[in-house]
């Protein structure tokens, strides 16, 4: 059985490594721990983990490629002691985020539980670029079609 894929369509030429991207991280889709995604400004963002239990040292926060990854490894330091109830078990998590080319992190805080990750996009530039129709006289056999000229060139 195959699988239909918005990425397929003749109108998304060159967009299929969006499609594993988007896989990639639906793999790590775990609920864990919950998350907001806030618009700060016009060109600003903010990624808030609820991380309550996980010092600083416990936590990393990485960017490979356009993935931002944050991971949470909490010391399990239950040795010698007696629950009576134990719901509150040390767990490890990592989330993972594609960011869209040029966002940049511009840094991370940890206040009260909550894991901050600040982040800029820049303004994209406006690129409009003519493009020469070539002509064929009736006369002539097809030919290949010559490399478009780009500005500066």
């Amino acid at each position: 059985m195959s699988r239909s894929s918005l990425f397929g369509s003749p109108l998304f030429l060159g967009f299929d490594h969006l499609e594993q991207m988007l896989d990639r991280v639906g793999k790590n889709a775990e609920g864990y721990p919950p998350y907001n995604i806030e618009q700060t400004g016009e060109a600003r963002l903010r990624i808030t983990l609820a991380v309550a239990g996980f010092s600083m040292e416990e936590l990393a926060i990485t960017q490979e490629d356009n993935q931002l990854v944050i991971r949470g490894r909490q010391r399990d330091d239950s040795e010698g002691r007696v629950f009576l109830h134990r719901g509150i078990a040390a767990r490890q998590f990592q989330r993972a985020f594609v960011l869209a080319e040029g966002i940049e992190v511009e840094g991370a805080l940890l206040d009260n539980g909550l894991l901050h990750i600040d982040l800029k996009r820049p303004m994209p530039e406006v690129r409009v670029r003519s493009i020469p129709i070539q002509g064929q006289r009736p006369s002539q056999s097809p030919q290949r079609l010559r490399p478009v000229a780009r500005e500066g060139e």
